[in-house]
């Protein structure tokens, strides 16, 4: 049995949580996986340091934490100092980072890096706030475990009534960037 480990990092408004439910939402609902989420959050509400940890399988997941993440999303710099050591340490592993809000220098690690800027795409947009719709789109791209059909279906039931053609292009705007690393 295969299982992926997925954390997902950053800070409150980020939409970290929301990211996470939707890459489980795509995985269980539209790709007919297994998938769990747990989360984790300071006090307040914006700006302290929050993850969703999401787990992927084809069979029946009978442990529901993430012990050492495949693949980890973090979208702020305390995010990536305090979760970059605890990914697994090998080519295989896939670190996927906010490139305006993250700095890698001095943080060792030994999985494949993709970064994005995730805010900027989402500035163009006209709304900063979908920037984890562009990381869901990224990570749909890169870490290849999800259809990009179930993706975009877990978005558009995901997000608040109207926002779905705003959202689904955030989506669209990360997943062919991503796809357009791979091609480099």
């Amino acid at each position: 049995m295969r299982i992926s480990e997925i954390k997902i990092g950053g800070f409150g408004g980020q939409g970290v949580i929301l990211t996470g439910m939707i890459i489980g939402k795509a995985a269980a609902i539209y790709d007919n996986k297994y998938s769990t989420m747990t989360q984790a959050f300071g006090p307040e509400a914006r700006g302290s340091s929050c993850s969703a940890q999401v787990l992927i399988s084809d069979e029946k997941i009978l442990y529901p934490y993430v012990t050492k993440p495949d693949v980890l999303v973090v979208m702020s710099q305390d995010a990536a100092s305090r979760f970059i050591p605890d990914m697994k340490q090998d080519a295989k592993a896939v670190l996927l980072y906010e490139k305006d809000l993250v700095n890698l220098e001095g943080i060792p690690y030994k999985a494949t890096g993709y970064g994005i800027q995730a805010t900027r795409f989402a500035e163009e947009l006209g709304r900063t706030m979908v920037l984890n719709i562009v990381m869901v789109g990224f990570f749909t791209a890169l870490a290849k475990l999800l259809s990009a059909d179930a993706a975009r279906a877990a978005v558009k039931d995901s997000v608040p009534r109207g926002t779905e053609s705003l959202n689904l292009s955030a989506f669209d705007k990360g997943y062919e960037y991503g796809l357009s690393l791979l091609k480099a």
